[in-house]
């Protein structure tokens, strides 16, 4: 089975991860099949200081668009 790497800015609540992973679980055995027990999913926070969009750190003031 599978095994998901997710990376996101940091800030989402452990209860937004809880509802994350469990539908992506859910999905996982409902397309592929296996059990639950057999997808793994790791989730890695980046700080916003860490990650930039269009040269600009997420961490700085956002250009008007």
């Amino acid at each position: 089975m599978p095994t998901y790497h997710i990376e996101m800015m940091e800030g989402r609540t452990v209860e937004q991860k809880k509802k994350l992973v469990a539908e992506i679980t859910r999905v996982s055995v409902e397309i592929l099949g296996g059990s639950p027990e057999s997808v793994d999913i790791l989730i890695t926070d980046i700080p916003r200081h860490n990650w930039a969009t269009g040269g600009v750190l997420w961490s700085e003031p956002r250009p008007a668009g």
